[in-house]
């Protein structure tokens, strides 16, 4: 499990979320087979590389957000503790937190620069477009070849109208100029053929299932992370404030403990919260759900009489919904440098 997860486990303990329901297992159309083995190692590979990159960007970006918290600690603790007088018995000791001070700040700039140097969000953003693209290429397909016309470009330019704006990502179009006479010629004819119509609809109503829940468990977790955040910081800057008004009667040093460093808890936390966009990930997740939902109403109500454009055009607008919400959380992360992509 990576540092992001086991630092987000520990501040959503205690919180149920409801397990994922369970979903009947679609194939695909057996004309759509050769496509879906094709693709499949490609997509592995892009989203093998697009966790391992994530990962890393999250968990830099979380570690550098508590480790300024953490040189906070360390530059306090002498005082909290009573080692900065030259009468203590530990006073020795007190170079023991300056030197880890130095060295967490050393970390973090490590962590930083090496973030920087390795390009982790860019290496993040390029692997998961890669992967979503290369992975819906399938349910695209019928979409683009209704007839035996072979195509050399990228297939989502070619949907109905054009006007589905998709990132361009030279290994998608790599596939579809390879792939694309094969599969013009497996697909030749297949929307007059009912037996696939509805095997098609079938399956591509699985996978539109599949997404929306995920965003639906996304849409929870984003909110419950929001929720104890904001909830922690509360408590961590009433904590503050007591010791803020105990401290104009009494005079401790453990009081200043409380009055630093938990004021820099409280902003490392938020300022982590804030880079994770929680709120506008719970927002996106909760809309596509809904549009999802919608689309696959659609869809079903069109198969009893398999009005074959109606569906074709329910299909392709589901796609779209999922593709602009992958375009907004691209967007959404782009601006993010801290620099460490």
């Amino acid at each position: 499990m990576a540092f992001h997860h086991h630092i987000q486990s520990l501040l959503l303990a205690g919180i149920r979320f409801p397990a994922a329901p369970s979903t009947e297992t679609i194939a695909p159309p057996p004309a759509l087979a050769p496509l879906v083995a094709a693709v499949t190692l490609e997509h592995a590979a892009a989203n093998s590389r697009a966790v391992k990159a994530g990962n890393r960007y999250r968990s830099a970006f979380w570690a550098l957000y508590l480790l300024s918290a953490l040189a906070v600690l360390c530059a306090v603790m002498p005082l909290a503790l009573g080692w900065d007088h030259g009468s203590h018995v530990m006073h020795a000791w007190a170079g023991f937190w300056a030197g880890l001070e130095v060295f967490v700040i050393l970390v973090l700039g490590l962590l930083y620069r090496h973030g920087h140097h390795r390009d982790w969000q860019g290496q993040w953003l390029a692997s998961r477009t890669e992967a979503e693209l290369i992975g819906y290429l399938p349910l695209v397909a019928p979409l683009v070849f209704p007839a035996a016309t072979g195509s050399t470009g990228n297939w989502y330019s070619e949907l109905s109208g054009k006007t589905m704006q998709v990132p361009q990502s030279g290994a998608v179009n790599t596939l579809c100029a390879r792939l694309g006479l094969g599969v013009a010629e497996s697909l030749h004819g297949a929307w007059s053929d009912t037996a696939f119509v509805k095997q098609y609809v079938a399956w591509a109503l699985a996978q539109f299932e599949l997404q929306r829940q995920y965003h639906e468990r996304l849409m929870l977790r984003s909110e419950a992370l929001m929720y104890r955040v904001h909830k922690i910081n509360a408590w961590l800057f009433m904590l503050t404030l007591v010791g803020a008004l105990m401290h104009l009667v009494v005079h401790a040093m453990w009081l200043s403990f409380v009055t630093i460093f938990f004021p820099a808890l409280a902003a490392s936390l938020h300022g982590a919260l804030a880079q994770t966009e929680a709120y506008r990930q719970a927002a996106i997740s909760r809309r596509l759900s809904l549009e999802l939902g919608n689309a696959m109403a659609t869809i079903a109500s069109h198969c009893p009489t398999l009005e074959r454009d109606k569906i074709r055009d329910a299909i392709e607008a589901g796609l779209t919904s999922i593709l602009e919400e992958h375009r907004d959380w691209h967007m959404l992360v782009r601006p993010h440098h801290l620099p460490l992509g």
